[in-house]
């Protein structure tokens, strides 16, 4: 049985990057890297892991005070632009 390979960590970092970005599957890309595929998918998999922001992570009081009146903001925005448009359909009417 062969040892398993070490590969560099410039390596690493280079499949992990082409392996999403690219149209192909990743077993393919680990065909073509002369890699075993699984090997590249767990990296993708460990790196896309470490991408996510900690879901779990609660909130203090004044984050959570201070996204809904964020949140109130945007509802109000939205309104507002919801009128505007329905102003600006109303005078670019023909008025034929």
């Amino acid at each position: 049985m062969a040892s398993p390979k070490r590969y560099s960590p410039e390596f690493r970092e280079g499949a992990v990057r082409i392996a999403p970005s690219s149209s192909k599957t990743i077993s393919e890309v680990g065909r073509e890297l002369e890699m075993n595929p699984e090997t590249l998918r767990g990296w993708v998999k460990k790196y896309q892991k470490q991408q996510e922001p900690d879901s779990d992570v609660e909130l203090t009081a004044s984050e959570r005070s201070r996204l809904k009146e964020l949140e109130r903001r945007i509802c109000e925005d939205e309104m507002e632009n919801s009128f505007l448009k329905e102003c600006a359909a109303y005078f670019a009417k023909d008025p034929r």
